[in-house]
Formats: C-alpha cells, structure tokens, sequence
C-alpha cells in the first residue's frame, strides 16, 4: 500500500527556530540511535518513522555508526526514504553525524578532513541522499587542530552535500572556538547537539549562554536520561527494556536503588499534572525556549505519539520547579 503522509501533520507540532538562522525544527525529533539497526524489525521501523511524520516530526536524526552493525540504521532509514518517504523529501530535515569509531585504521574516526568528507560521502550512499540538511562532527578531536575539522565542514556544505552544519558533544569554550572558526569561514554553526535532561544538567553551567551569545540553536539527547525518567523501571529491569539488553549505553548498575525512588517521586508529580513522567520530562527539557528541540528514542509507535502528546502541557509552576530541584537534589 502506497503511503500517504497525514494531511493535517502540522496542525498540531510546535515548530521552534534555530537559533538565529532562518530554519525551523520540530519541538520533538525523532533519532535513529537505537531500534532502527540491522538487528531489528524493519517494520517496526518503518512503522515508528511514518507515524512520526503524520504527526508532524519533520526531523530525522542519524549518524554514521548508528545500528548496530554501524550504517544500518542509515540503511534502514533510505530504505524507508526509497519506499515511502521520496515525495516528501524537500519536507523532511535528515542529519548524520561522524565522529566515533566508524571503520578500521586511522582515518575511521575523529575529526580529521580525510574521515569527515568520507563518512558522510558513505552516509549518503546509504541513505539513498544527494544531501543531508545538517551534518554534525560528533565529538571534539584533542589531536586534531580544530581549523581543520571546520574546514572540512564548511568544505562538506561547499560540495553541497549538507546544507547546515553542527556540531555535538562540545564544551562550552570548544564551543565559542568552533563557531568563531565557522563564522570566518563563512559557514556558520546552525546547532549543537548535546546531552540534556532533569538529572543532567550540565548544559545550564556556561553551554547555553555560549549558544545564546552565538545564535546557535540546540537539539538535546537523552531528555529522558535513557528510558531512566518513564516508567519503565519502576518495578525493576525487564528483560524487553534498554537496560535488560545488549545496550551499552544503559547498564543495569545505572538503575539504583536511590534513583528510583526519586523516579517514583517524579512520576506522582508528572500523574498530578495530568501527564505521563516522560511526556514532563520533555517539557521540563523545552520550558524557557532555551532548547529549540528535544531528540527521542523510540521502540514503539506509542512512544512517539506519547512525546508529540507533551505539547499539550508545556507549562511548569515556580512551585512545581522548585518541587522538581528537591527531588533531584539541585
């Protein structure tokens, strides 16, 4: 059956500027980290990055090593871009990343010109693309000079295979360097990508001023501290979760005793709201306008029309922040 995208997909998403540039994202965007690998179901797959459309996610987040194996998730993603997603191409905002260790040798991660210009070269044969909207470098390189791996960006936008590009995992004076870099290039830095949520908060000490002052935008990953801040493990690890699998990104020792009753003072607030703990979690991380969108997982449709649910309630008391600060020990 040939797909049709939702006819009234916008009606109901908030859609956020980018900093100071003329482009917008989705409050909610949808990555590709996890569950769109090789090892997964494709229709599953196919299934989450549909609804996501009909809802009005317009954006698609990857990266070259997403899987596992590495590049299937990309692989996935064209597949679904081949068969479904083609006439809605000029709606949709793709990004891809290189950074982390990709193939073997010296030139299969980093920063380096030779493996930035390479990967995505790779990433876009994958994804069935002549371009991606944003590229990111994925992480800073201590060995590599950082005149280098911003040239190779605003090289990469140049060739025009993206049209934007960002950056992820940088600290706040990393941050300031790459832009400026950027900026007398003549590509500017559209947005970081950086790790954010209620029990991680390190973005608030110097980060976001630095992207205020900048005029980038950010897109921020883990909001929900991994699947920790749902209601996944409030009884405990199940088998089908994150933690109870291969992942290596949540172990089971990160689920403790003590976090858990501080979760379960968490989701009796979010229940007082009205809300599931994840859909506060999302808006905690999009209150004040500072984040321009949060990035989820998914394993199952529901989990997406449940994140695209949170624009209904946005809005926090002072008492309910300050609620939020004592559970958490800020």
């Amino acid at each position: 059956m040939v797909y049709q995208a939702d006819s009234k997909r916008y009606e109901t998403m908030t859609y956020n500027r980018v900093g100071r540039s003329g482009l917008k994202l989705p409050a909610i965007s949808l990555g590709l980290w996890h569950n769109f690998g090789g090892i997964n179901s494709y229709e599953n797959g196919r299934a989450m990055l549909r609804r996501a459309f009909d809802l009005g996610i317009t954006h698609f987040d990857l990266a070259n090593n997403y899987g596992p194996p590495y590049g299937s998730a990309e692989e996935t993603f064209g597949k679904v871009m081949k068969d479904d997603f083609r006439p809605y191409r000029d709606e949709m905002i793709i990004s891809t990343k290189a950074g982390y260790d990709m193939w073997p040798g010296p030139y299969g991660e980093w920063g380096s010109k030779k493996y930035l210009v390479a990967s995505l070269d790779q990433s876009l044969k994958r994804m069935g693309l002549e371009y991606v909207d944003i590229f990111y470098h994925h992480r800073p390189d201590p060995d590599t000079p950082l005149e280098e791996t911003m040239s190779a960006l605003d090289l990469i936008v140049r060739q025009g295979k993206a049209l934007y590009v960002g950056i992820s995992n940088y600290r706040p004076e990393e941050t300031r360097a790459a832009a400026k870099i950027l900026r007398e290039l003549g590509t500017p830095c559209l947005i970081h990508q950086p790790n954010y949520s209620m029990m991680n908060r390190w973005i608030e000490e110097g980060l976001q001023d630095v992207l205020e002052e900048e005029g980038i935008g950010s897109i921020v990953f883990s909001p929900l501290e991994g699947g920790v801040l749902t209601d996944r493990y409030l009884n405990g690890i199940a088998a089908d979760s994150r933690a109870g699998g291969p992942s290596r990104f949540l172990r089971p020792e990160d689920i403790n005793e003590e976090r858990i009753l501080k979760v379960k003072r968490l989701n009796e607030m979010a229940a007082g709201r009205g809300q599931k703990l994840s859909q506060m979690a999302l808006a905690w991380v999009l209150r004040g306008g500072k984040v321009t969108s949060a990035l989820i997982g998914a394993s199952k449709v529901g989990q997406i029309e449940d994140a695209v649910e949170t624009l209904n309630n946005m809005t926090f008391t002072a008492d309910e922040l300050q609620k939020i600060d004592e559970i958490l020990g800020y």
